[in-house]
């Protein structure tokens, strides 16, 4: 149970009583986990939500509820990921400009898109909608996993997380992963292409980082968390009125 707070400490603002102290090789695995008990929350937030206002409003609510449990972490992430990819720069110019607080403008276009994906699918999600709500969150979690065991970690010198990447991630650490897939295929064909969707997502954007700075850092993990979560909502409302 301290893993899985530790984890949650890390990856929410959840008040979960004293901080438990870092332990990467611990708390890692349980990504997929605390992504199941942030989707809970979703979820649950949405059902509330539901019940007050119609749809677009409680989506909206959504998309805002996910960005304060996480701290709007992983947004942040794609903002400074989108402004060092695609500032057109050497792979180490990429890095500084990451590292920059200041947000630039492919940085907010990234945001402003990927929340908008993101209340769109769920403006359009009825079917299966609180297990949809629930899956999602531990699925695109779960991604940053396998791009912390396939890509070595971009800042040597000092990073916030290079704690992350002192010990290789091993492959019984990805057994959680099996967790949120499972539930997954509660949802028939659509959870099928979830993760079908969620596994060429992640490995594309794996690809794409190892042509473009042969590396990662906990920024471009963020992004690709942010990433997969936006995508795997489009799917889930695919096929018109769902």
């Amino acid at each position: 149970m301290k893993r899985l707070i530790a984890a949650l400490q890390f990856l929410t603002i959840l008040p979960l009583g004293r901080p438990q102290p870092l332990a990467p090789a611990a708390m890692v695995p349980l990504f997929p986990i605390a992504g199941l008990v942030v989707g809970g929350l979703l979820a649950a937030g949405d059902l509330l939500a539901g019940g007050v206002w119609p749809r677009p409003v409680a989506s909206a609510v959504d998309v805002v509820l996910l960005a304060i449990i996480t701290g709007a972490l992983h947004i942040d992430g794609l903002g400074d990921t989108a402004d060092g990819i695609f500032s057109r720069r050497g792979r180490q110019r990429a890095l500084e400009i990451m590292k920059d607080s200041r947000l630039g403008t492919m940085g907010l276009v990234a945001i402003i898109a990927g929340l908008g994906i993101k209340y769109a699918a769920l403006a359009a999600l009825t079917r299966q909608r609180f297990l949809i709500l629930l899956i999602i969150p531990a699925l695109s979690r779960s991604s940053a996993l396998f791009g912390m065991r396939a890509l070595p970690y971009g800042r040597p010198q000092g990073g916030t997380g290079q704690a992350f990447f002192e010990e290789p991630l091993a492959r019984r650490n990805l057994r959680w992963v099996l967790v949120p897939a499972g539930l997954a295929l509660l949802c028939g064909l659509r959870g099928i292409l979830l993760l079908a969707l969620c596994a060429l997502t992640t490995a594309a954007v794996i690809s794409y980082y190892r042509r473009k700075m042969a590396c990662i850092t906990g920024d471009m993990l963020g992004a690709m968390i942010e990433t997969v979560e936006a995508l795997l909502f489009l799917v889930a409302c695919a096929g018109g009125a769902s």
